[in-house]
């Protein structure tokens, strides 16, 4: 994949979020109502139909804040407490698989140690909860990764509850997710955090943008929107019972598709110059990756957009290692 350069947003792409909507009057049969204008920019600088989005490259990115993670990685390695990732896997979903050996091989290729633990799919829940207790309790683990979904005879809740909150490197534990509505929580969950990042390092404004995540659920769109509020967006969370969801996806200036469904984001659906990041992992129907965005339309009116892949699903894995480097760097600290 070839990698894009991260590049200063240009004054005509700043107006994007700075413009704010005029009065203008138009009647509706008997009614009169106020209609958004559109910002001058939007005509000088989007409505060039040459004009296609930037990429917003997560390799790129990923590669570099993987190099702060090696070297943070080999100074608590040189002061004996090197940084430990323990991974569980239950079943032999092939997805799951996959992802699993993509972190573990982060964790081997950044200067992290990993244990990997692989279960049948018929593991009594209770020997899981065993595993993890072992776990809590190993000075050598800094974070605990149980790979969801779990099989079914198996509460992924009592499974995530039983993970100590320190070494939650999901954040998916109440105590991180609760801690997340106050902005001080000890994890914020690696998509949401890894999609912030991008945005912070192509320098896509968010106070006072509007922001809608597609999708709500307690993995990505929900901390998303949390996210996105603490950094001064005004969000909007739409879901499967939204009504019109062009409506609101066509005020946004940040569009975050998280559904698992493939092109709910079309071109004719988003404002020109809006940044869209897509959450999303699908198969398209040559059973090619693709994302929930209709990436060929929408990159012609966007002005940031995530490919997929090389897009979140990199910053994804990257966040976990900052995440467990994190709570590395803590246990460090409290035993000097």
């Amino acid at each position: 994949m070839s990698h894009f350069a991260v590049a200063p947003i240009s004054n005509s792409r700043r107006a994007l979020f700075t413009c704010r909507p005029v009065p203008v009057e138009k009647r509706h049969r008997a009614t009169r109502i106020q209609a958004p204008a559109p910002c001058p920019a939007f005509q000088t600088a989007y409505l060039d139909p040459t004009m296609t989005a930037k990429l917003i490259d997560g390799l790129a990115l990923s590669k570099t804040l993987r190099a702060d993670v090696a070297a943070r990685a080999a100074a608590l390695t040189a002061r004996g407490h090197q940084p430990g990732l323990a991974v569980v896997l239950v079943g032999d979903n092939p997805a799951s698989e996959v992802y699993v050996r993509n972190k573990v091989k982060a964790c081997q290729d950044n200067g992290l140690g990993s244990s990997f633990d692989r279960y049948p799919a018929d593991l009594p829940e209770a020997d899981l909860l065993a595993r993890i207790d072992e776990l809590n309790r190993d000075p050598r683990i800094h974070g605990i990764l149980v790979q969801l979904p779990l099989p079914k005879h198996i509460d992924s809740h009592k499974v995530i509850e039983a993970i100590a909150p320190e070494k939650d490197v999901d954040g998916f534990h109440l105590a991180n997710a609760g801690a997340l509505m106050t902005g001080r929580p000890l994890f914020r969950p690696c998509t949401p955090y890894g999609v912030m990042k991008m945005l912070a390092a192509y320098e896509v404004p968010l106070q006072g943008a509007n922001a809608v995540v597609i999708g709500r659920s307690n993995i990505v769109g929900k901390p998303m929107a949390l996210l996105l509020l603490e950094a001064g967006a005004t969000v909007t969370i739409c879901h499967s019972k939204t009504r019109d969801l062009a409506t609101h996806t066509r005020n946004a200036d940040v569009v975050v598709a998280a559904t698992g469904l493939r092109n709910i984001l079309t071109a004719d659906m988003v404002r020109p110059g809006a940044a869209v990041i897509d959450v999303g992992m699908n198969r398209d129907e040559a059973g090619k990756l693709c994302g929930d965005v209709d990436f060929a339309g929408v990159k012609e009116v966007a002005g940031y957009i995530t490919p997929v892949p090389g897009g979140v699903g990199p910053m994804t894995i990257t966040m976990l290692l900052v995440n467990t480097i994190e709570a590395a760097e803590r246990e460090a600290a409290a035993q000097a």
